[in-house]
């Protein structure tokens, strides 16, 4: 299952680009542009390294009709908006269940905004930021320092989610 997720907000962007600015030490406005790109860039790669979505969005999900329970895609879920009957489970996992085909909308994310990123995954867009700023004419291993950042953020399944 895949659905349609909102992009990053842009303040939520804008706010990273301003935690690299100031691990860079850069002037307000020095290469505003390409600072602001990689903080985006930083910042999914932080979600995908994650396996969850980091600053709350909407998210629309196609799903079939069943009477047995279905995940949603994305987690952490705080709130299921519309379509068949749901849950979130303690883990922040969405459950719905519709008798027929529907979209289900529903709102995800571990925090509201940068603001309210845990401080380690904060620092951790940070880092790769500034290494993606320095090293774009090169190909060099980011920083062990940001997995070991994240790891303790990582959420991973080997297999299909279920439910009793």
């Amino acid at each position: 299952m895949s659905g349609i997720r909102e992009p990053m907000p842009a303040q939520s962007v804008t706010a990273a680009a301003g935690a690299v600015r100031a691990l860079l030490r850069l002037e307000e406005g020095n290469e505003a542009a390409l600072v602001e790109r990689v903080a985006g860039v930083a910042l999914g790669l932080a979600e995908s390294f994650c396996g969850q979505m980091l600053i709350q969005r909407i998210v629309e999900e196609p799903v079939p009709g069943a009477l047995a329970w279905q995940a949603l895609s994305a987690t952490p879920v705080v709130a299921i908006l519309s379509g068949g009957v749901g849950e979130i489970d303690r883990d922040g996992r969405g459950w719905v269940r519709a008798g027929e085909a529907v979209t289900v909308r529903y709102r995800a994310g571990l925090a509201e905004g940068w603001a309210g990123l845990p401080p380690e995954i904060a620092h951790g867009v940070a880092i790769m930021g500034a290494h993606l700023f320095d090293n774009r004419d090169a190909a060099v291993a980011p920083p062990a320092a940001v997995a070991a950042l994240w790891r303790p953020w990582r959420r991973m399944r080997l297999d299909a989610p279920r439910r009793a």
